[in-house]
């Protein structure tokens, strides 16, 4: 276990793990690193595999400031590369770590090297917002009612009823509310429309075809608006494809970071 320091003091949780080519895992909103958990050996066994706790999650702080935006959650990673001693990795961020991806890709581009962006957004007005049942059953005051719509939201049916959980991805349950609600906020806050142009690494888009959490539809306008961006879609992944789908998304993820090519950017 080991802590890095935020530029304004925060400690910031992250774990080191496997060997080859740095590759920095980001999770998703009011989320800790344990989003990866089913997934990560199969990134550790290829790569020197980097996990955290975003601030306000897991073992990271949790202040309750107005420093929860996806910049300055950019500027917290590279906090972590620098503790780490990686100067360049590969990233690979998926929902609200997405977000954080493109500010890291477009604002720190010399610390990327190749960037995948899952199941994310370019945010604001030229996103694609989830629709008004979707954020209406997830607004319900009954706990129980709430829970029972992202866990559809991120898993086929299928999947829940043959994997008795635990299910990371439905937000870390010691997360205090400030913290929730400041993270809430970021993701909805964000807006790299007009900063894609400038990410220059190779980058891979991948997104699940029934994904009504964040609309499968954003997936071609970050391909679109990121030069030379390749687009990835898992056949009936929903928001949380890149564990249900491992089988079918992590291989070809893994394929684009091992890419070495003469026109690379």
């Amino acid at each position: 276990m080991s802590h890095a320091q935020a530029a304004d003091g925060a400690a910031l949780h992250y774990q080191v793990r496997g060997s080859g080519a740095p590759l920095l895992l980001l999770a998703g909103q009011s989320n800790s690193h344990r989003w990866w958990d089913p997934v990560l050996d199969r990134f550790a066994a290829v790569f020197t595999t980097v996990v955290l706790d975003w601030r306000g999650t897991g073992d990271s702080d949790h202040p309750d400031t107005d420093t929860y935006s996806t910049g300055n959650f950019a500027r917290d990673v590279v906090a972590v590369l620098d503790h780490a001693g990686i100067d360049r990795a590969h990233v690979y961020g998926t929902s609200m770590g997405g977000r954080v991806a493109q500010w890291l890709a477009a604002d720190h581009a010399a610390r990327v090297d190749r960037l995948v962006l899952g199941c994310t957004s370019p945010g604001a007005s030229h996103g694609i917002e989830r629709g008004p049942a979707v954020r209406k059953v997830l607004a319900d005051p009954d706990p129980a009612v709430s829970r029972a719509a992202l866990l559809d939201l991120m898993y086929t049916p299928g999947y829940v009823a043959t994997h008795p959980g635990p299910f990371h991805t439905l937000g870390d349950p010691a997360m205090p509310a400030h913290a929730r609600r400041r993270h809430l906020r970021a993701s909805a806050r964000h807006d790299a429309w007009d900063a894609l142009p400038r990410i220059a690494a190779p980058t891979l888009v991948v997104h699940g075809t029934d994904d009504d959490f964040n609309p499968t539809a954003n997936a071609p306008l970050l391909a679109e608006r990121i030069p030379d961006a390749r687009l990835l879609l898992i056949p009936g992944g929903r928001h949380a494809y890149f564990e249900e789908f491992a089988d079918d998304a992590t291989p070809p993820v893994v394929d684009f970071l091992n890419t070495r090519t003469e026109t690379a950017r």
